[in-house]
């Protein structure tokens, strides 16, 4: 039986913060919780941006194991993690839910899109102790 809690990064488009979120979770946190995302307005691919970038950052390749999702298509939720665009998911419930309120880095360069790729980062690995402890 697995107890790992089933952590969701919920974004309206689940096509970048939401989608490096749940790459960067796998990757530093699949013994300790399992990651996933969803959109409430689903966009048709990952941003090639992201996609590109968390390539070269961290030799992740997003899309060979992840695609964008409708939050219907979730498991029951532990963690509900919205990625700051306001998006609200009341029949998600989840025990815990919180809002990292990062600003959507789409069209505006790869230097902006770094930072909130390092702020995912630090977020990520903070919920890791948190999940820990």
């Amino acid at each position: 039986m697995n107890d790992k809690p089933k952590v969701a990064f919920i974004c309206v488009h689940n096509s970048c913060r939401s989608q490096i979120a749940e790459a960067l979770g796998k990757h530093y946190a699949g013994d300790v919780f399992e990651s996933y995302s969803a959109g409430t307005d689903v966009d048709l691919c990952i941003d090639k941006d992201a996609v590109r970038l968390m390539k070269e950052k961290y030799d992740i390749d997003m899309e060979k194991t992840q695609y964008p999702k409708n939050v219907e298509s979730l498991p029951i939720i532990d963690v509900k993690i919205s990625m700051g665009c306001g998006v609200s998911c009341p029949h998600i419930h989840a025990g815990v839910s919180e809002d990292w309120e990062l600003e959507d880095p789409r069209g505006r360069g790869d230097d902006f899109l770094l930072m909130v790729i390092d702020r995912i980062d630090m977020k990520i690995r903070g919920l890791v102790d948190s999940l820990r402890s």
